[in-house]
C-alpha cells in the first residue's frame, strides 16, 4: 500500500491497526461484546502500562475459556510513515486462552498484568517475541497461586493466525502456560525445536492451547 492509497482510505481520526485487530476477533466471536481494559493513563504521556488496551472474549470452543488479545505491540493508529510496511510495528500482538480459575472471579486480569510486563521488556530492549520462544517465569505465572505453570511459550494463535494490515504483517502470538517439567525439558535443550516438540504434545489433547492453572506435570 502506497502513502497515497493510505491517505485516500483513512483519516487521522481512524484507528487503522486497532480496527484490523477488531475485525479478526469479530469474525471469531460475532455479536459478542468483549470485556475491555485500558490503562488510566496512556503510556506515551507517562502511564505505567505499555499496552493501550486488552479485550477479553468468552469462548466455548473445545471447552469454556477466556480468550484475551492485546492492543499495543502493533501500529494501532493512523500513521502515514507506517503505511505499507513489512511488519506492523513489532509485528505481533499477544493472545492467551485461560480456563476459568476460581480466584479470578470471572476476570483474569493477571493475564493483562503479565502482558504488560512482557511489553515493558519489548519496549525497553527493542527485542520482540516469535513463535517457539519460551520464557521461565521464575515462579507461578499467576502470582501467589499454587500452580505448576511456571513458564511461557509462544505459538501462533490457532484461530486468529496472521494477517496483513495497512501497516504490514501482524501475527497473533498466543502465550501458552508450561508446567515445571515441560519448562525443564525445554531449558535442557534450549532450542526452538524443543519448544515446538512440547507444544505439539500439548496440542494432541489441547489443540487451542488453553492454559489451565490446575494442570500439573505428569
Amino acid at each position: 500500500m502506497t502513502i497515497e492509497e493510505y491517505k485516500s482510505l483513512f483519516t487521522e481520526d481512524d484507528t487503522v491497526g486497532w480496527t484490523a485487530i477488531d475485525d479478526v476477533f469479530e469474525k471469531i466471536y460475532p455479536s459478542q461484546e468483549p470485556m475491555h481494559y485500558a490503562p488510566p493513563l496512556h503510556y506515551a504521556v507517562g502511564g505505567e502500562d505499555p499496552i493501550d488496551g486488552t479485550s477479553i472474549y468468552k469462548s466455548t470452543q473445545q471447552e469454556e475459556h477466556f480468550h484475551l488479545v492485546s492492543y499495543g505491540f502493533s501500529e494501532l493508529y493512523y500513521n502515514e510513515k507506517a503505511a505499507g510496511g513489512e511488519f506492523s510495528k513489532w509485528g505481533f500482538e499477544l493472545t492467551m486462552r485461560v480456563k476459568p480459575f476460581a480466584g479470578d472471579e470471572g476476570n483474569p486480569t493477571w493475564v493483562i498484568n503479565m502482558m504488560n510486563n512482557l511489553a515493558r521488556y519489548v519496549f525497553s530492549s527493542s527485542r520482540w517475541f516469535e513463535e517457539y520462544q519460551y520464557i521461565p517465569a521464575n515462579g507461578p505465572i499467576r502470582l501467589d497461586t499454587d500452580t505448576d505453570i511456571t513458564g511461557l511459550a509462544f505459538v501462533r494463535d490457532p484461530e486468529a493466525g496472521r494477517i496483513d494490515t495497512p501497516h504490514g504483517e501482524l501475527t497473533f502470538l498466543q502465550i501458552v502456560g508450561l508446567t515445571t517439567a515441560e519448562l525443564e525439558r525445554i531449558k535442557a535443550a534450549n532450542t526452538k525445536a524443543a519448544v515446538e516438540e512440547v507444544l505439539n504434545e500439548i496440542a494432541k489433547t489441547n489443540p487451542l492451547y488453553i492454559t489451565d492453572l490446575e494442570r500439573r506435570s505428569k
